[in-house]
């Protein structure tokens, strides 16, 4: 049986890609702050201090790529003698740096064509959208219409929110339109319901994702965003290599928000779990599966990791990401373990998002690749001209037909 499992770190960059200039993000480096801010004792907490340690990944070739990526190396580390999995640092072609434009390219499919964006930091949606939203979903109105922090927005608008009925409507740079909702008071169902309704109206928009944000709490002081949040996708403009190895009748599972994220295209089984935790207790749980139901079948499974990025990236926390990661890093050995040694384990990333950067977006960044496993020796894979060389590899290492883009970096004995 043919398997790999591709995990990816949302948001986990590794230095300005070569058009981070046209973003705005010249001089980001999500992995570099982070641990120059902890070479300097800034980003110590009750979970961890001192400068980044990240042991597991560092085998990988993580740092050995990051300094390809910029030219130096990060702060506080020092680079493994020996390596345990290849690497290389890739940058992205499609026109965004949005989640479902990072995928997608990792995918094979780069995106091409312009989203369309909510540019207005106040009254971002256009009233005629919005008037349809409330007749359709028989609302009493709308609040919120503005660019906004997921948790800023629910502290500041939720108890308005719960006393009219009204959701609450924002956005952000990304392609996307946002919708707060208190699970109890509001409804799960109803907040789905609404998302599919908005998902609908958007078509001439061309906007990416609705996303359901549902939250808890008693007020202010209280509210929180819970795990059932909701990405309603639009479809990948032509099949991704996940479309293309369950169609060939493989098995393709999504862990976290994999699914949502490609329009639940090409995703043979699905999993939901919330928290890194959860995320790896998962993935290790279906490792163990498909090792006894699926070994006649060439097999995938995809994580997203995606609290690097909405809790700490976002949230411009430098001390929790960085705790975060070496959390996650103690945790690989698991995984390692798990693997038999033709298994494909491929690490990488979406984007950026430099904790430490100004605003709450993303940043244009270079992502690393990290391989283990499949034939591969360590060492250097150079620069990858596209995230699309991930589905190029996947596609070859399935034997499945070449996708449009991408170079394939398998090594020829795989």
């Amino acid at each position: 049986m043919r398997r790999a499992i591709v995990v990816v770190l949302d948001s986990f960059g590794i230095g300005s890609a070569p058009d981070a200039n046209t973003f705005g993000d010249q001089g980001s480096d999500t992995l570099g702050h982070i641990a120059a801010a902890c070479a300097r004792g800034d980003a110590d907490n009750a979970e961890r201090s001192g400068p980044l340690k990240l042991p597991n990944m560092a085998a990988l070739g993580l740092f050995h790529a990051h300094r390809d990526a910029t030219g130096s190396t990060a702060e506080g580390v020092s680079l493994p003698d020996t390596l345990a999995g290849a690497y290389a640092h890739a940058k992205e072609i499609s026109s965004g740096k949005d989640t479902p434009s990072g995928h997608w390219e990792i995918a094979g499919v780069p995106v091409r064509f312009d989203w369309g964006y909510f540019l207005d930091k106040t009254d971002s949606f256009p009233a005629e959208l919005l008037d349809k939203i409330v007749a359709e979903a028989d609302l009493p109105g709308v609040i919120g219409n503005c660019h906004a922090s997921g948790t800023e927005i629910i502290a500041r608008l939720g108890e308005e929110h719960v006393a009219t009925g009204k959701p609450i409507v924002y956005t952000s740079a990304d392609s996307v339109f946002q919708i707060a909702a208190h699970e109890e008071y509001y409804g799960l169902e109803r907040l789905y319901e609404l998302c599919e309704t908005v998902r609908e109206l958007l078509a001439p928009y061309n906007i990416g994702r609705v996303i359901a944000r549902p939250f808890v709490g008693d007020d202010s002081a209280s509210f929180a965003r819970t795990g059932n949040r909701r990405d309603y996708s639009v479809e990948p403009p032509s099949p991704t290599v996940l479309q293309k190895l369950a169609d060939a009748g493989g098995e393709v599972v999504s862990i976290g928000k994999i699914a949502d994220i490609y329009a639940h295209c090409g995703i043979t089984h699905k999993v939901k779990a919330s928290g890194h935790d959860a995320l790896m207790d998962a993935t290790l749980g279906e490792v163990a599966r498909t090792a006894k139901e699926t070994r006649d079948r060439p097999t995938m499974i995809m994580t997203n990791f995606v609290d690097f990025d909405s809790v700490y990236g976002h949230r411009r926390d430098v001390s929790g990401y960085a705790a975060a990661l070496e959390h996650f890093d103690a945790r690989l050995p698991e995984l390692f373990a798990a693997l038999n040694d033709d298994d494909l384990l491929l690490l990488t990333a979406d984007h950026g998002c430099d904790p430490s950067w100004q605003g709450t977006e993303h940043t244009r960044e270079y992502v690393p690749v990290m391989v283990r496993g499949a034939g591969f020796t360590p060492g250097p894979m150079g620069e990858r001209g596209t995230f699309a060389d991930i589905g190029q590899t996947l596609a070859d290492f399935f034997l499945l037909p070449a996708m449009a883009d991408g170079k394939s970096f398998l090594p020829d004995a795989a």
